[in-house]
């Protein structure tokens, strides 16, 4: 897509990665904070969740003069006009556990489509950065763009799940794609933050990844970051991820292709696109 003339991305990333960076204390200060809220059995947020959620979507709002659409309190329609979308903590449980795979995830949303993200990792000290027409920068710096990679010399990301549970993309089937997978990658890893993954993907550290998703907050970001690397994003039916999408495959070029092809011969249809995945009522976040 073509996002409009009026949005300066360069600006943006400059203004947004400011923001970000003066949250950074407050989440390290943070780290281990207990649950606040229990949203499921496996789910919760911390109270830095909540209050890093009103500091940088207030400062980010004021500062840009778009609307915020955050984790913890929702917001205006991601699918309507240019929308931030923020995870002020992503990989939750690392974070609480201490284990520095989280960070920060910030990304804009121009009618559903990732136009721009940023991942900041605190407890690495690194940052990601790029938008639509890139490149990737990394702690401020551009970086390469990606190359074909196979699937034979690469590490890729999968998405953490239950075996017994059911849903969209039932437990049972996504072991059977992890054990297909195995047996064609150099290695498989699997971080707890879907935010990690994806920037990783986008850096080369990992050369795809696979996540299942389908909340925009945990996916915007690093969707814009991966297309600004000269990646791929998509749904995991091969359809270009947006807002709607229900999970997200990423990858370099030619492994990308090499993912879609490992789940299109062990789910048959069953992952394919589905029409309704793309209205409202199926996208719908709060």
């Amino acid at each position: 897509m073509t996002a409009p003339a009026t949005l300066d991305f360069p600006r943006l990333l400059d203004v947004a990665g400011s923001v970000l960076d003066s949250a950074v204390d407050d989440f390290v200060a943070g780290v281990g904070a207990p649950s606040a809220v229990t949203k499921s059995a496996t789910d919760f947020a911390t109270q830095v969740d909540l209050d890093l959620e009103r500091r940088i979507a207030d400062e980010i709002a004021q500062a840009t003069q778009i609307p915020v659409h955050g984790e913890e309190f929702g917001g205006p329609p991601v699918d309507e006009g240019a929308v931030w979308v923020l995870d002020p903590i992503d990989g939750t449980y690392n974070y609480s556990t201490g284990m520095p795979l989280t960070g920060i995830l910030l990304g804009l949303l121009v009618d559903g489509e990732p136009v721009l993200g940023l991942t900041w990792l605190p407890l690495q000290n690194r940052r990601y950065a790029g938008h639509a027409d890139g490149p990737l920068l990394i702690d401020g710096r551009p970086a390469p763009p990606l190359t074909h990679t196979e699937l034979a010399t690469a590490a890729v990301a999968y998405g953490p799940f239950n075996s017994a549970h059911g849903g969209r993309y039932a437990g049972a089937l996504r072991a059977d794609v992890i054990r297909e997978l195995s047996a064609r990658v150099a290695r498989i890893r699997m971080t707890g933050s879907t935010g990690v993954d994806l920037a990783f993907t986008a850096a080369g550290i990992f050369g795809g990844a696979i996540a299942f998703g389908r909340h925009p907050w945990d996916n915007v970001a690093g969707a814009a970051l991966v297309r600004a690397a000269g990646g791929l994003a998509t749904d995991l039916g091969g359809t270009p991820w947006n807002a709607h999408s229900v999970g997200i495959v990423t990858g370099a070029p030619g492994l990308h292709d090499e993912l879609l092809s490992i789940i299109s011969e062990t789910t048959g249809d069953e992952w394919s696109t589905r029409p309704e995945e793309f209205g409202r009522e199926e996208g719908e976040v709060r």
